[in-house]
């Protein structure tokens, strides 16, 4: 709907559209498209029959002209061409009516693109247009739903056609016809085409709507049809329901066309008939009506009502700033006195002669009732009207509804009538209906407005509001002069920074760094404006983290905003709904302690202490997660200069802040939903507080933490799962942070009873039933600081080892395995290396084999569940680790890395490094290249490491992608030359090249192919590769996850030709080992494996010698499968064998063996089909398979 589409887009620009002007100005220069739209217009003959073509050039002209939607006036210099060339089309009567409807929808896209208000007055407007276009119009069919562009943009022609200086009787000439009848006056014609467009469903009724604001509004139609128009326009409008879809309709129409001729219309011949319409429209209550464009609507058409009942007067009384040039306002000084003209004197006498007329009352009050509306066309519109109408009241008159205005921002208002408030504000400060007088009830207003946010169930509503109340802002600094807004710059200033920094809604903040921006040039009087915009523009708000916690820092450092960005954070943000806000709001508050520390100290933990033990959930939260931050803040601020924290910190606060956990504790509000939050909200005070040294040694308060941290670790199943890791991790830092700061008798040295109580307890827990107990037994024994390790040792990494030894089985375990996998790695590190120490308190020669040895088991871990491969988080938690112990060693005692370990761990590496899940692949590959270019010191005993650096120059470390298998298998298959990685590399290969991901089949099968083909002169190597194969089928035979893939990929590898020297040989021993292995797979119940294991049957179809017939006995013996889909694969594989190799059997029964093969029905019952299976035997001369009867069981 272009009418509606470009009315919203004038509506909503003022508002939305600043933020996006500074950052798409000039962003196209010019209508860069030109020859190509030519060419296209050109076309249009040649298209305009075929549906395709035609489809095609009118979507290519759609995306170029929508290319131009935020900047039309670049194409006002074409437009005349483009429509000059169209109307050659339209108006050429040899021209089909598929290519004018054709010419009409490309002029169709061209006035949406370019607004039908500009694009009209181009149309062809003279007295011999008039009929054709009339006649033109009539022709069309309305219920045709391709062709409504045509009757749109005629319906817009035939309104400039309106437009003609000249009586539309003359038009007529002799009305009777030839039949003697009398024939329709063009003046009637076009009415009725009017009326009859106004009640059509499609866009033509927006256009009929402008036909009659053009039409009406000529004098001799004003005279003859306006009345009647009038009093048909009311009828329908009485007469319609809201109920009908069709009366909706119908409805819409007429109050378009009324409120587009009260616009237009003279005020003189409308002012008679406003008080009906008025009336009218009071009895249809439009504003209860459920449809947000009728009250729209009527908004508009009230608004232009009170215009028609006010004289068209430009108030005296209103406020005008002298200059609005920005480049004018920056080149004076601050000092300079610009002239305001504000007069607030001279025409009282004129005001007071000018009766108002009761109507004007009603009107407004609608328009008030208007801004509250639950839509926002609604309000915008309201909020226009407010501003129109006011701009032609007396002053007290108008003093009056700005008083009114502002009664919609009461607490006991809706969000949408702030909104309402907001946009009026807005309006009538722009047309400078706001006196500077009112700016003292104003400002306090808007300040609220920028903050405000009503919670609604589990969200809020406001940000509609926040945004207004921008905009306010931004028009407040174009409509006055600096010195009228001097008083409220730094309330201003501050709470657009704030809104700018810490508002939750990216669009908010952008619309207030805009509006700061808009300040900072017109007003010239903010603080610091242009330091601060450089860091706060329009991308750097974007992101909420750095708002947060950088651009709000830098702020602060200018002390005019400091207090209000830190009481903001206090009084709306800690207590925010959004948990992200809350975490955000205390970090900040730590980054601003070093800007106030004082006012932090001494105020804000004041205030925020009752808050921590309060009622609210979300306030104790926030609450409790500031005064951590802001202690642990204060408590880096005096290691600068050697002063304890609580030379910062009253007394008072000091055992307030001990005792909220004591509280909370008696109120058991660690309990429910409220548990999820206290919880790792407390757990993160204890951190807090342990690191900023807190005097609480040997107070009991310390066993009341070690208690919460204890049971939060014991009961992290009864939490949602999605809050579980966050209270973990909290846990485990104030687990860390509690053991180094109270545990220790003297540095290094661990009080022995809390050190045998902790240890004793987790590793317990790692024995635990619930696996997230064992989670965070695990995890708490790996965060222990490395003197309640010391002489614990070898109990802790026995109690891990036997925790990742857990049966494989059990796949409801998992998570245990892993997390004990990290714990291993975190212990070791903590303790530390030494070669000769002892293994109860250091990693050693006598303990690093059984640390490896769990490690590289867990390497193993294949564990599936509903999930999926849940056992890579166990491999990639030990690749991890391997690499965390592995650089610890080799920096302190690398002679304890024995050649074993290093080429077992650099095997199992390389082995994931080839599988198939990308993002383990990078994982693997990256921990690979770690340890490879490892220098200072080197991993010493890595197998063939000259070869290895080769294939991974150090530049790989950067430049490879390994989660690209395009990029990752080329590299990893050169690892198959080197025989001491070929085993494990081929296995990491067999369930990639074998599995279902087509990229990642593609690149490892092409590469491993690329592989195989070098070394086909080299049969020294395809012999050790073949051997390699075999050993791999063989260690798998009864595994699944690799016996599959590997038959897959022992297929290709088949079809492929790859052991084609093999083939060569009679009875191979290859080929008759891989006979042997299949024979074995043959007896599986697995259909999967069964269709694998027949496809490498007939891939071996091709070695030469007896293995011909062993393998043609195994097929047939596969035709009376029990199961029938297995019959009736194998002898479609059969079939497409025997043609394949056409040397297998004896070209005269080929076509009998196809045949039969193709034509029997195998999923017949076994009696039936062994007959033809039998045929077969006797046509390939294998022996025919004999039925073994089954013993029966003797009881």
């Amino acid at each position: 709907m272009a009418l509606a589409d470009t009315e919203s887009g004038c509506n909503g620009g003022e508002e939305g559209g600043e933020t996006d002007v500074l950052t798409k100005t000039c962003m196209l220069g010019a209508f860069g498209e030109s020859s190509e739209t030519r060419d296209l217009i050109s076309s249009l003959p040649e298209v305009h029959g075929g549906t395709m073509v035609m489809e095609s050039a009118t979507e290519r002209f759609l995306i170029i002209m929508n290319r131009y939607q935020e900047q039309p006036h670049l194409l006002d210099p074409h437009l005349e061409w483009m429509l000059n060339m169209i109307y050659d089309y339209i108006r050429n009567e040899k021209s089909p009516p598929s290519l004018v409807h054709l010419g009409f929808r490309f002029l169709y896209i061209i006035c949406k693109v370019r607004g039908y208000k500009v694009f009209m007055q181009l149309f062809p407007h003279e007295v011999a247009d008039v009929q054709p276009v009339l006649d033109l119009l009539s022709r069309q069919d309305p219920k045709d739903t391709e062709i409504w562009e045509t009757r749109y943009m005629l319906l817009l022609w035939l309104s400039m056609t309106c437009l003609i200086p000249f009586d539309l009787s003359r038009l007529d000439g002799h009305l009777e016809s030839d039949c003697g009848h009398a024939r329709e006056s063009t003046m009637d014609r076009i009415l009725t085409i009017a009326k009859f467009y106004l009640t059509v469903g499609d866009s033509s009724r927006d256009a009929a709507a402008v036909l009659v604001s053009k039409f009406m509004t000529r004098p001799d139609v004003n005279q003859k049809c306006l009345g009647d128009f009038l009093d048909w326009s009311l009828t329908t409008i009485s007469q319609t329901k809201e109920e009908s879809v069709t009366d909706r309709i119908v409805l819409d129409g007429a109050l378009q066309s009324l409120a587009k001729l009260f616009k237009h219309g003279k005020r003189d011949d409308l002012l008679q008939f406003a008080p009906t319409v008025l009336q009218c429209l009071q009895q249809k209550c439009l504003s209860e009506s459920i449809l947000a464009t009728l009250r729209k609507l009527g908004i508009k058409l009230i608004q232009r009502l009170g215009l028609t009942f006010l004289k068209p007067r430009l108030a005296k009384w209103r406020y005008q700033r002298g200059s609005r040039s920005l480049a004018d306002n920056l080149s004076k000084s601050q000092s300079a006195v610009t002239t305001a003209l504000t007069t607030e004197m001279e025409t009282q006498e004129q005001e007071e002669d000018y009766d108002i007329p009761e109507e004007v009352e009603n009107i407004i009050e609608q328009l008030l009732v208007g801004l509250k509306d639950k839509e926002t066309i609604v309000r915008w519109s309201a909020a226009k009207g407010i501003g129109r109408v006011t701009g032609r009241l007396p002053k007290e008159l108008a003093d009056e509804v700005v008083g009114s205005v502002l009664d919609c921002f009461s607490f006991q208002e809706t969000d949408n009538a702030w909104h309402g408030g907001c946009l009026a504000l807005a309006e009538l400060g722009r047309r400078g209906l706001l006196l500077p007088s009112r700016l003292t009830d104003v400002v306090p207003l808007i300040l609220k407005s920028l903050t405000y946010e009503e919670k609604r169930g589990a969200c809020s509503v406001g940000s509609n509001v926040r945004d207004a109340a921008c905009y306010v802002c931004w028009s407040f600094s174009r409509a006055y002069e600096p010195k009228e807004l001097k008083p409220f710059v730094s309330q201003i200033a501050s709470g657009l920074l704030i809104t700018t920094v810490f508002d939750r809604n990216v669009n908010c903040r952008r619309a207030a760094s805009a509006a700061f921006q808009e300040n900072v040039g017109r007003q010239g009087t903010f603080p610091h404006g242009i330091d601060i915009l450089t860091a706060a523009d329009y991308y750097a708000v974007g992101n909420l983290n750095n708002c947060y916690l950088n651009i709000s820092v830098y702020i602060a450092t200018f002390p005019e905003y400091t207090k209000a960005m830190i009481d903001h954070l206090v009084a709306m943000k800690i207590n925010h709904w959004d948990g992200v806000i809350r975490e955000f709001a205390t970090k900040a508050l730590h980054n601003l302690t070093p800007q106030a520390p004082n006012y932090m100290a001494t105020t804000v933990l004041s205030q925020l202490l009752p808050v921590a033990v309060g009622i609210d959930l979300y306030g104790r939260h926030g609450a409790i997660l500031a005064c951590a931050e802001i202690t642990h803040a204060l408590f880096k601020l005096g290691t600068q200069t050697n002063r304890p924290v609580v030379d910062f910190i009253s007394s008072e606060c000091v055992d307030a802040l001990k005792n909220i956990h004591n509280m909370l504790l008696d109120r058991k509000q660690y309990r429910g939903f409220g548990g999820e939050l206290m919880r790792p909200a407390v757990c993160a005070l204890i951190e807090k507080l342990s690191l900023s040294k807190m005097p609480f040694q040997d107070d009991p308060i310390i066993t009341g933490w070690q208690g919460l941290i204890d049971g939060t670790l014991k009961s992290l199943h009864l939490f949602s799962t999605g809050a579980r890791d966050g209270i973990m991790a909290a846990a485990l830092l104030a687990l860390s942070a509690l053991c180094e700061e109270y545990y220790q008798i003297q540095p290094g040295l661990a009080d022995s009873q809390m050190q045998d109580v902790l240890v004793s307890q987790y590793i317990a827990g790692l024995k635990s039933s619930e696996m997230l107990t064992c989670c965070g037994s695990a995890l708490a024994l790996g965060c222990l600081p490395r003197f309640m390790i010391h002489s614990k040792l070898q109990q802790i990494l026995e109690g891990l080892q036997h925790t990742c030894n857990v049966s494989q089985k059990e796949a409801s375990l998992t998570e245990s395995r892993r997390d004990a996998v990290k714990a291993i790695a975190q212990v070791c590190v903590k303790a530390g290396v030494c070669a000769h120490g002892s293994p109860d308190s250091v990693l050693c020669s006598e303990n690093v084999a059984d640390v490896y040895g769990a490690l590289l088991d867990s390497m193993n871990d294949y564990t599936t569940d509903s999930r999926g491969d849940v056992g890579a988080w166990v491999r990639e938690a030990a690749m991890t680790s391997l690499m965390d112990v592995t650089m610890m060693v080799v920096s302190s005692a690398a002679e304890i890395l024995s050649p074993h370990l290093v080429k077992s761990m650099m095997c199992c590496l390389a082995q994931q490094a080839a599988e198939k899940i990308d993002r383990f692949r990078a994982h693997a590959g990256n921990v690979f290249l770690c340890l490879l270019h490892t220098q200072e010191p080197a991993v010493p005993h890595i197998p063939h490491q000259e070869e290895l650096l080769s294939i991974f120059p150090v530049e790989t470390t950067t430049s490879l992608n390994w989660k690209a298998p395009s990029q990752a298998f080329p590299y990893i298959t050169q690892l198959l030359s080197l025989p001491q990685y070929q085993y494990h590399t081929l296995l990491g290969l067999t369930v990639s090249v074998g599995g279902i991901t087509e990229s990642t089949v593609n690149f490892s099968s092409q590469s491993l192919f690329n592989y195989l083909k070098g070394i086909q002169q080299n049969s020294t190597a395809l012999t050790q590769f073949a051997d390699t194969l075999l050993s791999i089928f063989r260690d798998h035979l009864r595994n699944d996850r690799v016996c599959i893939p590997f038959l897959k990929m022992l297929d290709q590898m088949l079809a492929n030709s790859c052991f084609e020297v093999f083939a060569t040989h009679e009875n191979h021993q290859f080929c008759m080992d891989l006979l042997d292995l299949c024979k074995e797979v043959k007896k599986s119940k697995d259909v999967s494996k069964l269709r694998s294991c027949i496809s490498v049957f007939c891939g071996l179809i091709q070695f030469q010698g007896d293995v011909r017939k062993k393998v043609l006995f195994q097929l047939l013996m596969l035709l009376c499968h029990p199961f029938p889909v297995i019959r009736k694969f194998t002898a479609g594989q059969m079939y497409e064998m025997l043609l394949t190799y056409d040397d297998v059997i004896d070209p005269e029964v080929l076509d009998d063996v196809t045949t039969l093969l193709s034509d029997t029905k195998w999923e017949s019952d076994v009696a039936t089909v062994r007959t033809h299976r039998n045929q077969l035997c006797d046509w390939l001369q294998v022996p025919k398979p004999q039925v073994v009867a089954k013993k029966s069981v003797q009881t």
